[in-house]
Protein backbone atom coordinates (compact mmCIF):
# COMPACT_ATOMS: atom_id res chain seq x y z
CA UNK A 1 0.00 0.00 0.00
CA UNK A 2 1.81 2.97 -1.06
CA UNK A 3 1.08 5.85 1.38
CA UNK A 4 -0.31 8.61 -1.55
CA UNK A 5 -3.84 6.29 -2.15
CA UNK A 6 -4.39 5.06 1.59
CA UNK A 7 -6.76 7.47 2.89
CA UNK A 8 -8.35 5.37 5.85
CA UNK A 9 -6.53 3.20 8.12
CA UNK A 10 -8.49 0.67 10.44
CA UNK A 11 -8.20 0.35 14.34
CA UNK A 12 -9.43 -1.68 16.80
CA UNK A 13 -11.55 0.83 19.98
CA UNK A 14 -13.29 0.79 22.68
CA UNK A 15 -16.55 3.54 22.91
CA UNK A 16 -17.65 2.03 25.91
CA UNK A 17 -14.98 0.47 28.58
CA UNK A 18 -15.79 -2.98 29.24
CA UNK A 19 -14.52 -7.15 27.84
CA UNK A 20 -13.99 -7.86 24.62
CA UNK A 21 -17.16 -7.72 23.37
CA UNK A 22 -16.78 -3.99 23.51
CA UNK A 23 -14.19 -3.96 21.01
CA UNK A 24 -14.94 -2.31 17.65
CA UNK A 25 -13.10 -2.12 14.36
CA UNK A 26 -13.73 1.64 12.66
CA UNK A 27 -12.37 2.56 9.62
CA UNK A 28 -10.54 6.06 10.36
CA UNK A 29 -8.97 8.56 8.45
CA UNK A 30 -4.84 7.55 8.09
CA UNK A 31 -3.19 9.95 11.03
CA UNK A 32 -0.57 11.96 9.79
CA UNK A 33 2.96 12.57 11.33
CA UNK A 34 3.68 16.12 12.91
CA UNK A 35 6.96 17.51 14.12
CA UNK A 36 8.58 15.10 16.25
CA UNK A 37 6.85 12.06 14.89
CA UNK A 38 6.75 8.78 12.75
CA UNK A 39 4.05 6.86 11.24
CA UNK A 40 3.92 3.13 11.54
CA UNK A 41 2.33 1.14 9.55
CA UNK A 42 1.58 -2.14 11.93
CA UNK A 43 2.20 -5.17 10.55
CA UNK A 44 1.61 -6.76 14.27
CA UNK A 45 0.54 -6.01 17.82
CA UNK A 46 0.95 -8.20 20.70
CA UNK A 47 -1.54 -8.79 23.78
CA UNK A 48 -0.28 -8.39 27.42
CA UNK A 49 -2.96 -8.63 30.39
CA UNK A 50 -2.80 -4.79 31.49
CA UNK A 51 -4.54 -4.22 27.80
CA UNK A 52 -7.55 -5.44 28.65
CA UNK A 53 -7.12 -4.64 32.51
CA UNK A 54 -6.76 -1.02 31.69
CA UNK A 55 -9.57 -1.05 29.80
CA UNK A 56 -12.06 -2.85 32.32
CA UNK A 57 -13.72 -0.32 33.31
CA UNK A 58 -13.56 3.20 33.70
CA UNK A 59 -12.08 4.04 36.60
CA UNK A 60 -9.16 1.55 35.88
CA UNK A 61 -8.91 3.32 32.55
CA UNK A 62 -8.62 6.55 34.33
CA UNK A 63 -5.96 5.97 36.24
CA UNK A 64 -3.79 5.37 33.47
CA UNK A 65 -5.02 8.29 31.97
CA UNK A 66 -6.84 6.47 28.82
CA UNK A 67 -10.69 8.18 27.61
CA UNK A 68 -12.80 7.29 25.28
CA UNK A 69 -12.79 6.88 22.70
CA UNK A 70 -9.69 4.55 23.52
CA UNK A 71 -7.60 2.35 21.35
CA UNK A 72 -6.39 -0.95 22.60
CA UNK A 73 -3.01 -2.83 22.08
CA UNK A 74 0.26 -1.55 24.07
CA UNK A 75 3.27 -3.71 21.90
CA UNK A 76 3.69 -2.89 17.74
CA UNK A 77 6.05 -3.53 15.30
CA UNK A 78 6.06 -2.73 11.08
CA UNK A 79 7.44 -0.62 9.34
CA UNK A 80 8.34 3.66 9.11
CA UNK A 81 6.27 4.88 6.77
CA UNK A 82 5.79 8.72 7.28
CA UNK A 83 8.96 10.72 9.03
CA UNK A 84 7.79 14.29 10.40
CA UNK A 85 9.65 17.24 10.40
CA UNK A 86 13.09 17.46 12.81
CA UNK A 87 13.09 13.95 13.24
CA UNK A 88 16.15 12.37 12.59
CA UNK A 89 17.38 8.71 13.33
CA UNK A 90 14.69 6.66 11.22
CA UNK A 91 13.68 7.47 7.53
CA UNK A 92 10.42 5.53 5.98
CA UNK A 93 10.94 1.93 5.00
CA UNK A 94 12.60 1.35 8.29
CA UNK A 95 11.68 -2.13 10.32
CA UNK A 96 10.74 -0.55 14.13
CA UNK A 97 9.30 -2.07 17.02
CA UNK A 98 7.76 -0.64 20.48
CA UNK A 99 5.04 0.59 22.44
CA UNK A 100 2.39 2.75 21.82
CA UNK A 101 -0.04 2.75 25.18
CA UNK A 102 -3.87 1.38 24.34
CA UNK A 103 -3.95 2.35 20.58
CA UNK A 104 -1.12 -0.09 18.92
CA UNK A 105 -4.27 -2.51 17.25
CA UNK A 106 -4.12 -0.05 14.06
CA UNK A 107 -2.82 -0.20 10.69
CA UNK A 108 -0.90 3.01 11.58
CA UNK A 109 0.41 4.33 14.95
CA UNK A 110 2.05 7.74 15.62
CA UNK A 111 4.77 7.61 17.27
CA UNK A 112 6.77 10.51 19.35
CA UNK A 113 10.58 9.85 18.86
CA UNK A 114 11.40 11.29 21.89
CA UNK A 115 8.33 9.62 23.84
CA UNK A 116 7.81 6.98 26.35
CA UNK A 117 5.49 3.83 25.96
CA UNK A 118 3.08 5.75 28.42
CA UNK A 119 2.97 9.36 26.82
CA UNK A 120 4.02 9.26 23.03
CA UNK A 121 4.71 5.74 22.24
CA UNK A 122 8.36 4.81 21.57
CA UNK A 123 10.43 3.19 18.76
CA UNK A 124 13.13 0.98 18.64
CA UNK A 125 14.96 -0.49 15.51
CA UNK A 126 14.29 -4.19 14.62
CA UNK A 127 17.43 -5.90 14.11
CA UNK A 128 17.50 -8.21 11.50
CA UNK A 129 17.15 -11.87 12.30
CA UNK A 130 13.88 -10.62 14.33
CA UNK A 131 10.49 -10.93 12.42
CA UNK A 132 7.54 -8.74 12.99
CA UNK A 133 5.27 -11.23 14.94
CA UNK A 134 8.52 -11.56 17.30
CA UNK A 135 8.92 -8.02 17.80
CA UNK A 136 5.53 -7.13 18.49
CA UNK A 137 6.04 -9.09 21.65
CA UNK A 138 9.16 -7.78 23.31
CA UNK A 139 8.20 -3.72 24.73
CA UNK A 140 5.76 -4.43 28.01
CA UNK A 141 6.92 -8.05 29.09
CA UNK A 142 10.63 -7.42 28.10
CA UNK A 143 10.76 -3.98 29.88
CA UNK A 144 9.17 -5.55 33.28
CA UNK A 145 11.05 -8.43 33.29
CA UNK A 146 14.24 -6.41 32.79
CA UNK A 147 13.10 -4.15 35.57
CA UNK A 148 12.23 -6.91 38.09
CA UNK A 149 15.36 -8.69 37.66
CA UNK A 150 17.01 -5.43 37.92
CA UNK A 151 15.57 -5.35 41.93
CA UNK A 152 17.10 -9.05 42.77
CA UNK A 153 20.09 -8.68 40.33
CA UNK A 154 20.64 -13.37 39.43
CA UNK A 155 23.83 -14.07 39.22
CA UNK A 156 25.49 -17.51 39.12
CA UNK A 157 25.51 -19.01 42.61
CA UNK A 158 22.19 -17.94 42.50
CA UNK A 159 18.57 -20.04 43.14
CA UNK A 160 15.88 -18.08 41.99
CA UNK A 161 12.05 -18.72 42.38
CA UNK A 162 9.80 -17.03 40.11
CA UNK A 163 6.11 -17.26 40.42
CA UNK A 164 3.49 -17.45 37.06
CA UNK A 165 7.23 -18.48 35.07
CA UNK A 166 4.56 -19.18 32.16
CA UNK A 167 3.32 -16.24 31.33
CA UNK A 168 4.28 -13.45 29.01
CA UNK A 169 6.54 -11.88 31.09
CA UNK A 170 7.90 -15.11 32.58
CA UNK A 171 8.87 -16.07 29.66
CA UNK A 172 11.57 -13.53 29.16
CA UNK A 173 12.64 -13.09 32.66
CA UNK A 174 13.16 -17.39 33.63
CA UNK A 175 15.70 -16.83 30.51
CA UNK A 176 16.91 -13.57 31.37
CA UNK A 177 17.84 -15.24 34.68
CA UNK A 178 18.91 -18.28 32.86
CA UNK A 179 21.39 -15.84 30.78
CA UNK A 180 22.67 -14.26 34.21
CA UNK A 181 23.95 -17.78 35.17
CA UNK A 182 21.33 -18.63 37.97
CA UNK A 183 19.04 -21.81 38.66
CA UNK A 184 15.45 -21.08 38.13
CA UNK A 185 12.61 -22.85 39.38
CA UNK A 186 9.68 -21.26 38.13
CA UNK A 187 6.00 -22.20 39.20
CA UNK A 188 2.43 -22.94 36.94
CA UNK A 189 0.02 -24.83 36.30
CA UNK A 190 0.53 -28.76 35.84
CA UNK A 191 0.36 -28.34 32.37
CA UNK A 192 2.95 -25.21 31.71
CA UNK A 193 5.90 -28.13 32.95
CA UNK A 194 7.03 -28.93 29.70
CA UNK A 195 6.93 -24.97 28.62
CA UNK A 196 8.51 -23.87 31.40
CA UNK A 197 11.34 -26.71 31.33
CA UNK A 198 11.66 -25.89 27.15
CA UNK A 199 12.61 -22.40 28.55
CA UNK A 200 15.07 -23.47 30.99
CA UNK A 201 13.06 -23.50 34.11
CA UNK A 202 12.69 -26.44 36.75
CA UNK A 203 8.77 -26.22 37.23
CA UNK A 204 7.00 -26.42 40.48
CA UNK A 205 2.93 -26.30 40.95
CA UNK A 206 1.71 -23.25 42.13
CA UNK A 207 -1.01 -23.36 45.36
CA UNK A 208 -0.77 -24.24 48.64
CA UNK A 209 2.29 -25.73 50.19
CA UNK A 210 4.56 -24.11 47.42
CA UNK A 211 7.15 -23.72 50.08
CA UNK A 212 7.92 -27.32 50.91
CA UNK A 213 7.42 -28.39 46.75
CA UNK A 214 10.36 -25.72 46.71
CA UNK A 215 12.33 -26.92 49.42
CA UNK A 216 12.37 -30.60 47.86
CA UNK A 217 13.39 -28.89 44.65
CA UNK A 218 16.08 -27.15 46.27
CA UNK A 219 17.63 -28.62 49.37
CA UNK A 220 20.48 -25.79 49.48
CA UNK A 221 17.91 -22.74 49.49
CA UNK A 222 16.44 -20.47 47.10
CA UNK A 223 18.35 -17.05 47.05
CA UNK A 224 16.19 -14.82 45.07
CA UNK A 225 12.21 -15.02 44.04
CA UNK A 226 10.30 -12.62 41.27
CA UNK A 227 6.49 -12.69 41.45
CA UNK A 228 4.70 -12.22 38.49
CA UNK A 229 1.48 -13.34 39.46
CA UNK A 230 0.44 -12.61 42.77
CA UNK A 231 2.17 -12.60 46.15
CA UNK A 232 1.91 -16.73 46.77
CA UNK A 233 5.86 -17.04 45.21
CA UNK A 234 7.04 -13.58 47.48
CA UNK A 235 5.33 -15.35 50.76
CA UNK A 236 6.94 -18.51 49.87
CA UNK A 237 10.25 -16.64 49.09
CA UNK A 238 9.83 -15.35 52.70
CA UNK A 239 9.10 -19.01 54.25
CA UNK A 240 12.32 -20.07 52.71
CA UNK A 241 14.70 -17.45 54.20
CA UNK A 242 14.83 -15.06 51.64
CA UNK A 243 15.73 -11.78 52.61
CA UNK A 244 13.15 -8.94 51.44
CA UNK A 245 16.08 -7.44 49.25
CA UNK A 246 16.26 -10.04 46.65
CA UNK A 247 12.06 -10.47 46.36
CA UNK A 248 9.97 -8.44 44.01
CA UNK A 249 6.14 -8.47 42.90
CA UNK A 250 5.00 -7.05 39.57
CA UNK A 251 1.46 -7.25 40.70
CA UNK A 252 0.76 -7.85 44.19
CA UNK A 253 1.94 -4.90 46.51
CA UNK A 254 3.77 -6.48 50.07
CA UNK A 255 4.75 -4.22 52.63
CA UNK A 256 8.56 -4.37 53.14
CA UNK A 257 9.28 -5.74 49.29
CA UNK A 258 10.13 -3.30 47.00
CA UNK A 259 7.95 -3.66 43.74
CA UNK A 260 8.39 -3.91 40.10
CA UNK A 261 7.53 -1.98 37.28
CA UNK A 262 8.34 -1.85 33.39
CA UNK A 263 8.37 1.74 33.56
CA UNK A 264 11.84 1.68 35.59
CA UNK A 265 13.54 -0.43 32.97
CA UNK A 266 16.84 0.72 31.70
CA UNK A 267 16.65 2.60 28.62
CA UNK A 268 18.47 -0.12 26.24
CA UNK A 269 17.01 -3.04 28.10
CA UNK A 270 14.67 -3.69 25.72
CA UNK A 271 16.65 -3.31 22.46
CA UNK A 272 19.13 -5.54 24.75
CA UNK A 273 16.59 -8.22 24.16
CA UNK A 274 15.79 -8.07 20.76
CA UNK A 275 19.54 -8.32 20.41
CA UNK A 276 19.46 -11.72 21.95
CA UNK A 277 16.34 -12.87 20.05
CA UNK A 278 18.69 -11.76 16.94
CA UNK A 279 21.42 -13.46 18.59
CA UNK A 280 19.46 -16.90 19.40
CA UNK A 281 19.88 -16.54 22.70
CA UNK A 282 16.53 -16.01 23.49
CA UNK A 283 13.20 -17.39 22.15
CA UNK A 284 9.63 -15.93 22.21
CA UNK A 285 7.07 -18.93 22.10
CA UNK A 286 3.92 -17.09 20.37
CA UNK A 287 1.06 -19.38 21.01
CA UNK A 288 -1.45 -18.14 18.15
CA UNK A 289 -2.03 -15.42 16.29
CA UNK A 290 -5.71 -14.08 14.68
CA UNK A 291 -6.27 -11.53 11.89
CA UNK A 292 -7.08 -8.10 13.40
CA UNK A 293 -11.11 -9.20 12.25
CA UNK A 294 -10.78 -12.00 15.00
CA UNK A 295 -9.40 -9.32 17.95
CA UNK A 296 -12.13 -10.01 20.51
CA UNK A 297 -11.19 -13.92 20.21
CA UNK A 298 -7.63 -13.31 20.47
CA UNK A 299 -8.22 -11.05 23.45
CA UNK A 300 -10.98 -14.13 25.28
CA UNK A 301 -7.43 -16.69 24.40
CA UNK A 302 -5.35 -14.13 26.04
CA UNK A 303 -7.45 -13.22 28.99
CA UNK A 304 -8.01 -16.74 30.10
CA UNK A 305 -4.33 -16.94 31.51
CA UNK A 306 -4.05 -20.77 30.39
CA UNK A 307 -2.17 -19.75 26.97
CA UNK A 308 2.12 -20.88 27.17
CA UNK A 309 3.65 -17.55 25.20
CA UNK A 310 2.51 -14.44 23.46
CA UNK A 311 -0.95 -13.96 21.65
CA UNK A 312 -0.44 -11.60 18.24
CA UNK A 313 -2.80 -9.68 16.26
CA UNK A 314 -1.42 -9.27 12.70
CA UNK A 315 -2.55 -6.67 10.58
Amino acid sequence: MGNSTVTTSRVVRFESFGGPEELQICEVPVPQAGPGQIRVRVTAAGLNPMDWFMTSDAETAARFGLSLPCGFGTDYAGVVDQVGAGVSGFAAGDRVFGGALSRAVADHVLVDVAGTIAAGGEAHRTPDGVDDRTAATLAIAGCTAAAALAVVEPGPGDTVLIGGAGGGVGVFAVQLARLAGARVIGTGSATSAGALRALGAEPVTYGDGLAGRVRALAPGGVTAAVDLHGADAAQAARELGVPDERITAIAARIDGIRPANGADAAPQAVEEIAGLVAAGRLRVPIAASFPVEQIRAAVELQAGRHVHGKVVIDL
